[in-house]
């Protein structure tokens, strides 16, 4: 009787072992697949985009969501056969852009996310969608900073997770300006930079001109930018390492975004009359190797 009970129980076991390993199986099938598989299958997607930033990222009052960024978002979307209801769109801030990429919480990254060697050691790039320039906001009353030099001994706003302020006070290859005498002060977003410069809390904001032509346009009167230009942001799309099918699926759908004139539209619809050069050819992409 007692080896009756005993076979039981191994068999019991070992048909636990069985389904506990299928279902770990299954689940690192799931894992394994590309986006453009998730996308086709499914017909699903999340992509992490940022909530606070005016023209490019917005999550508005009632809920939806608007600026160049969620609309090259849908447009990508569409080309792998995603709906714009089969899309969730995720908070993503600089700081944890690499993590939800490699802990599957999000699918893409589309959140004004500068390609950087750096960058590329963790995640894969698609892109760029366009190339922005690092250039400076002040409060429209400031006549003290008019190039980006004058921000010596100047307080400007270090973001978290972000990497512009790097390029005006620290020395190549990091750094574009090496400027000594400058103080950093720390915020949480653009957006929390944007009110501590509101506040007086800070001399100016150093980021990627879409995003403060964004905010500048947000407050009409309250700011200004500089218009010294002096780096190239190449906007990618965040994408999981090695995923190299997904990345050759998002160029494709960046240049026929171009192609077919949906850039100069959402380029034109979120920045005209900020003043802002707009450039409306498809930028070259960096490829997927």
């Amino acid at each position: 009787m007692r080896f009756k009970r005993f076979g039981a129980l191994i068999g019991a076991g070992l048909a636990l072992s069985l389904a506990v390993s299928a279902c770990g199986s299954d689940k690192e099938k799931t894992d394994a697949k590309t986006v453009v598989q998730k996308a086709k299958e499914d017909k699903k997607l999340t992509i992490g985009i940022k909530f606070d930033q005016p023209s490019l990222g917005l999550k508005k009052p009632d809920g939806t969501f608007a600026g160049f960024d969620v609309d090259v978002a849908r447009y990508i979307a569409k080309q792998l056969g995603v709906p714009e209801s089969g899309i969730t769109f995720k908070e993503t801030t600089s700081a944890n852009r690499e993590s939800f990429l490699g802990g599957g919480q999000v699918d893409l990254v589309v959140a004004t996310y500068s390609i950087t060697d750096a960058r590329k050691q963790q995640i894969t790039f698609g892109g760029p969608y366009y190339v922005a320039h690092q250039d400076t906001m002040v409060q429209a009353k400031n006549n003290s900073i008019k190039k980006a030099q004058d921000l010596k001994g100047k307080k400007l706003c270090r973001a978290a997770g972000s990497n512009s302020f790097r390029r005006v006070t620290e020395p190549p290859p990091d750094g574009k300006l090496n400027i000594k005498g400058v103080t950093l002060v720390d915020a949480n977003s653009y957006s929390d930079c944007v009110s501590k410069l509101k506040a007086g809390a800070l001399d100016a904001v150093s980021t990627d001109d879409l995003i403060l032509a964004g905010f500048a346009a947000q407050q009409p009167g309250q700011f200004k930018v500089i218009n010294d230009p002096f780096t190239d942001e190449k906007y990618g799309v965040g994408i999981k390492k090695g995923d190299k099918e997904t990345c050759e699926a998002v160029n494709a759908a960046i240049q026929k975004m171009y192609s077919d004139g949906s850039a100069k539209t959402y380029l034109e619809k979120n920045f005209t009359g900020t003043g802002l050069k707009l450039v409306t050819t498809v930028p070259q992409m960096e490829g997927c190797a």
